[in-house]
């Protein structure tokens, strides 16, 4: 479905910092199918902003696993470490508006303020991801407080202010599933970003989150469907809220089932689980990858 009356846009994101498994290939090849089958474009990003973990090496094996798969994708790849002048000009924007502040504390010092508020008997709040949400010492500094520690070579990351991004907000934000959440959510579904807590959008040696970076990245290169995993699902809400106080449109979205190992543990890089590659040298065809991952044949 294409809400927008224009040429439909798909995009597939992988980052080049291990083999491409057997979930990469069915959101890939879902992705490919879905933008032919409505005459749509196939575009290929290449999410490389952590240039520590990412290499050449996996880049060059991704493509040439793809290409292998019969997968075709228009214009160049857009390659994140090549666009961190688009990610920092967002990150000024939302400061200017005073939705960012800077975060000063370490990992081992969240870990202590959480322990002191568990040690009063108190709950501390999740993101539906399982991680502890940022405490709100940093949010409260003054302007004074925030540029001493500046000054002296405190390092610091930069977060929303949730808060004051949802005060800002006139109504309330929805985006069109066309696949199902986890509890079966599809159809029009309303964001829910205060779960979240103070997300972090970007850092000192890296210039965007996850979050900032893929929603710039649609909306420069025109996605008008993102398909995607239903464990970015509740990410979804984080991502429509930055569209807005961006002024991007959003595309539509569709969450689909992940492939998952044996032990129902999603697949990973790490654990080199069903590689593609693995997969090639034991003589797997690209037909047998559709029909693995429950696809049909091209």
């Amino acid at each position: 479905m294409n809400i927008n009356n224009e040429t439909p846009v798909f995009r597939f994101a992988p980052s080049p910092n291990g083999e491409l498994h057997l979930g990469h290939a069915y959101s890939a090849l879902l992705n490919y199918d879905m933008a032919q089958k409505i005459g749509g474009r196939f575009l290929l990003r290449i999410e490389d902003i952590d240039i520590e973990r990412c290499n050449l090496e996996f880049e060059a094996q991704m493509l040439d696993d793809l290409a292998w798969l019969g997968i075709k994708w228009d214009d160049k790849p857009r390659r994140q470490s090549e666009h961190f002048d688009d990610y920092s000009a967002a990150l000024d924007a939302l400061e200017v508006e005073k939705l960012v502040y800077p975060a000063f504390m370490s990992r081992s010092e969240r870990k202590r303020e959480i322990a002191r508020f568990k040690e009063g008997g108190g709950l501390w709040p999740r993101d539906p991801d399982g991680a502890p949400l940022y405490p709100d010492a940093d949010r409260k500094r003054t302007p004074q407080e925030r540029r001493e520690m500046i000054n002296v070579g405190k390092e610091f990351a930069l977060r929303l202010d949730m808060n004051r991004a949802l005060d800002d907000l006139k109504d309330d934000l929805f985006w069109h599933e066309t696949g199902t959440g986890p509890e079966g959510e599809t159809g029009l579904v309303k964001f829910n970003a205060l779960q979240w807590g103070d997300v972090q959008l970007g850092r000192r040696d890296v210039p965007a989150s996850y979050h900032l970076a893929v929603v710039i990245d649609d909306a420069l290169q025109g996605i008008t469907h993102v398909v995607r995993g239903r464990d970015l699902f509740h990410a979804t809400s984080v991502h429509r809220l930055l569209q807005e106080l961006l002024g991007f449109s959003p595309p539509v979205y569709h969450h689909h089932d992940l492939i998952l190992a044996e032990d129902d543990r999603k697949l990973s890089k790490s654990a080199r689980d069903m590689s593609l590659r693995s997969l090639r040298n034991c003589g797997a065809t690209a037909a047998d990858i559709r029909r693995m991952v429950g696809l049909t044949p091209a």
